[in-house]
């Protein structure tokens, strides 16, 4: 998903006010963690998670390791924290991020 640098902006302002939803611990990315991360961005579409340990280079791999297996963009990444962004339709108002921080 391509999105202009205003975009990109806004979603890393409303992510800046985001606690992380899901936390990658030393076991890395497993079939639970993948589900609650789909269940994460189907409810709030935007959200925040917390890398576990390394250098830089395996949480970017991991980063995009999580974009990919849940079909998001990934808008951020930033020491140990990833910023993924999936639209979700039908999401409800007073759960989604993008509608809560909507301008």
């Amino acid at each position: 998903m391509q999105l202009d640098n205003a975009t990109l902006k806004r979603l890393k302002g409303i992510g800046h006010e985001l606690k992380p939803i899901v936390m990658i611990g030393n076991n890395g990315v497993t079939p639970a963690i993948i589900e609650e991360i789909n269940r994460a961005l189907n409810d709030h579409e935007l959200i925040k998670v917390r890398l576990s340990a390394g250098s830089k280079d395996e949480r970017e791999e991991l980063a995009a390791e999580l974009a990919q297996e849940t079909d998001s963009t990934m808008i951020h990444s930033i020491g140990r924290m990833a910023l993924l962004l999936r639209h979700n339709p039908n999401a409800n108002p007073k759960l989604s991020n993008l509608s809560r921080y909507a301008e």
